[in-house]
């Protein structure tokens, strides 16, 4: 916690067992009735169409309504053009990831959530060390949430965090985390708590007091990380600047050796205010090709390249997501070009010059045949 608090410049870091938890974590922690002005049932939280199912999907578990918007065809991001169009008198939030590490525009995100008086959750998962203006990508909002899973930019076998400034937001989410109990001080050492009080809750109508390891404050989850996670992570923040570098350079590499095959593929591109920390490298079909996605990424597969595609896509297509409470901003045309075109490859520190030049080389071979 203090490592990558320190990294990161902020006060508090709330460890938990998946990004996936974060999200979940982040969302719950802003529904709480400890705040002055919670997410309440029925309130709209603006998403991109265009996202990973777990950015999502703790605002369906909390009773919330996604507002869906399209992506810009650009970096990906939300559009935040249609951030306007999206808002209701029920808006209360907009959560989004920055996608593959690429910051979205932040200075009209946040032009638009100050305005309205919003919360901001960033999803930085696949962002850490990215920027947007010197700033780390996820210490604009009330929280955001990272991921350790093993592709990420570190990893601790699995596991995430949740991240914010504001004290009283930590204190909660530290409850949703552990159970929804009202202390997560300690109990060890000493006996009466880190927060001397252990032994001080009353429940109503009951005479005496109640030990605070058994007082629920928040409807909560068991979703810790273990210590043992813990300290493959201390090492693991030790070594991300060097991380974060190679990945840099990979992403650039690779640019500059994919620009031959802009007949074919439509290559990333990024705000000149951001410096992304790239996750991976993604790439864009372009229109009217005479081969679709899958016989390219079938082929980079059989020579060993992995593909992913762009997570969900328009996640209104996916069947899951067919008889959800939404709405929806306009057609989402490009949330659909991500669904039918979009994938991406990797940009792993561990990846040497020679992997890269296969990488583009392999490409070649593919699009050689068209």
């Amino acid at each position: 916690e203090n490592a990558l608090g320190r990294f990161l410049g902020v006060r508090e870091i709330v460890p938990v067992n998946s990004g996936s938890s974060a999200n979940l974590v982040a969302v719950t922690t802003l529904c709480s009735s400890q705040l002055d002005n919670p997410l309440r049932p029925g309130d709209e939280v603006i998403v991109p169409a265009a996202s990973f199912p777990t950015t999502v999907n703790p605002i369906i578990q909390n009773q919330l309504v996604p507002v869906f918007i399209d992506s810009n065809l650009a970096d990906l991001n939300l559009d935040p053009g249609q951030l306007e169009e999206a808002l209701s008198p029920r808006t209360r939030a907009v959560m989004f990831a920055h996608t593959l590490g690429n910051p979205a525009d932040m200075d009209a995100v946040m032009a638009f959530v100050r305005q309205h008086d919003l919360y901001l959750i960033e999803d930085a998962c696949d962002a850490l060390g990215s920027t947007w203006d010197g700033q780390f990508v996820g210490t604009f909002g009330e929280l955001a949430t990272l991921s350790f899973y093993p592709a990420h930019h570190i990893t601790v076998g699995e596991g995430g965090a949740v991240f914010t400034n504001r004290p009283k937001l930590a204190k909660i989410a530290r409850a949703v985390w552990d159970w929804g109990r009202d202390c997560w001080c300690g109990y060890d050492s000493p006996v009466n708590g880190k927060c001397g009080i252990r032994f001080e809750r009353e429940i109503p109508g009951m005479p005496g007091y109640y030990d605070h390891r058994y007082y629920y404050t928040e409807i909560g989850y068991n979703l810790k990380l273990t210590d043992p996670q813990a300290a493959m992570g201390v090492a693991q923040v030790e070594k991300l600047p060097e991380f974060v570098a190679r990945r840099r350079h990979n992403f650039h590499y690779l640019y500059a050796g994919l620009r031959q095959y802009e007949d074919f593929l439509r290559l990333p591109q990024w705000h000149p205010r951001a410096d992304p920390a790239w996750f991976a490298f993604p790439l864009l079909l372009n229109e009217n090709l005479p081969f679709q996605r899958h016989d390219l990424t079938r082929f980079l597969e059989l020579n060993h390249i992995e593909t992913r595609l762009l997570f969900a896509g328009n996640i209104l297509k996916q069947p899951a997501y067919q008889e959800i409470n939404a709405r929806q901003i306009g057609a989402l045309p490009v949330a659909d070009r991500i669904l039918k075109d979009a994938f991406f490859v990797g940009v792993f520190p561990g990846l040497t010059e020679p992997h890269l030049d296969y990488m583009i080389e392999t490409f070649g071979r593919f699009f050689s045949k068209y």
